[in-house]
């Protein structure tokens, strides 16, 4: 590793400072590791996906899509609504679930694309 390290200590002080400045501040990047790291799982990555190309789905009917259990897919789906990338609505006896526009955003992100399906 010791192609890494520079081999002198020279800090371009004013310059380190004022980036240092600009940066996100602690509690913005926790909050912002923990939205991505919802979407590090596969079958979280894989609702999320189906959530965007369906837009507004059930557990039933994400549970058929990602061949998983209603109770695991829920799961999941509480994982990835904690994280405030996807909300849900009740209707009458179903819960619907849909990507909020954070998570859209950071699925088009870790997707490397502008939305869209997972293409295997």
């Amino acid at each position: 590793m010791a192609n890494e390290r520079c081999d002198l200590l020279c800090v371009d002080a004013p310059r380190a400072e004022a980036i240092r400045e600009e940066l996100l501040d602690e509690e913005f990047a926790r909050e912002a590791a923990g939205r991505v790291r919802a979407l590090s799982d596969p079958t979280r990555l894989t609702l999320a996906a189906a959530l965007e190309a369906g837009g507004e789905l059930c557990v039933c009917d994400l549970s058929w899509i990602c061949g998983r259990s209603q109770n695991l897919v829920s799961h999941h789906l509480g994982v990835l609504r904690s994280g405030g990338l996807v909300k849900s609505r009740r209707d009458g006896k179903l819960v619907m679930y849909s990507l909020t526009d954070q998570g859209r955003s950071l699925l088009a992100a870790v997707l490397d694309k502008k939305g869209g399906p997972v293409r295997a």
